[in-house]
């Protein structure tokens, strides 16, 4: 009998201790990971070079517009090559945050907030 509560506690503790070291795990991946971004943001900051857009033609070949200082290239990026299409004014540039018709870009604390609604009213209703 004290044998088996004995195991029960041993298991009990063994337990706590995967979700610790899994807490501690997630833990060290959310900071590795901001630090990360945070440190390649410091970089790409006040750079000559910036990506404006990237469209994806086949595998492995992309079209993007890519402001160089103040002019703005389209450049096709292929598996072994890049080459210059053309150069674009900025006034044919549209900014990224404009939507193509009938698509909508939501943020995701919107959608969250949304989910969060519809969960409150699914519990009221059961009551």
């Amino acid at each position: 009998m004290i044998l088996a509560t004995l195991d029960r506690a041993e298991s009990f503790t063994q337990f706590l201790t995967v979700i610790l070291v899994f807490l501690l795990v997630l833990a060290l991946t959310y900071l590795t990971t901001r630090f990360v971004g945070n440190y390649q943001k410091v970089r790409s900051a006040n750079r000559n070079f910036e990506i404006i857009e990237t469209c994806r033609i086949t595998n492995g070949k992309y079209l993007q517009i890519v402001k160089i200082g103040e002019k703005y290239v389209v450049i096709g990026i292929g598996k072994d090559d890049i080459t210059k299409i053309c150069e674009l004014s900025p006034e044919d540039v549209k900014p990224v945050t404009e939507n193509a018709p009938g698509q909508s870009v939501e943020a995701f604390k919107a959608i969250f907030d949304k989910a969060r609604e519809k969960i409150k009213g699914g519990k009221e209703n059961e009551k």
